[in-house]
């Protein structure tokens, strides 16, 4: 119970462990005579998610309802048989 109380008490003593930033990506694309190196922060995929999620859903949204709509346009208007005219 000694031990356990010690490390309890050692580990409120210790400084809490901050996190590494992510490694950013590298990428080189090269040829015979241009070599180009772009260097891509690990938070920019967050960021973009954060900024095109809402637009995507905004889309498909839209989408769904006009769908919606030009299906029951077409429900109601009579269908162009030619039993029905006479």
């Amino acid at each position: 119970m000694n031990q356990r109380k010690d490390n309890y008490r050692a580990a409120l003593r210790r400084e809490p462990v901050e996190p590494q930033p992510p490694a950013p990506r590298v990428t080189t694309l090269s040829n015979r005579y241009v070599r180009v190196t772009i260097e891509l922060d690990a938070d920019v995929q967050r960021r973009l998610d954060r900024w095109v999620t809402p637009a995507a859903a905004l889309v498909t949204g839209t989408a769904r309802t006009a769908l919606g709509v030009v299906t029951a346009l077409t429900d109601r208007v009579p269908s162009s048989d030619a039993a029905s005219r006479t």
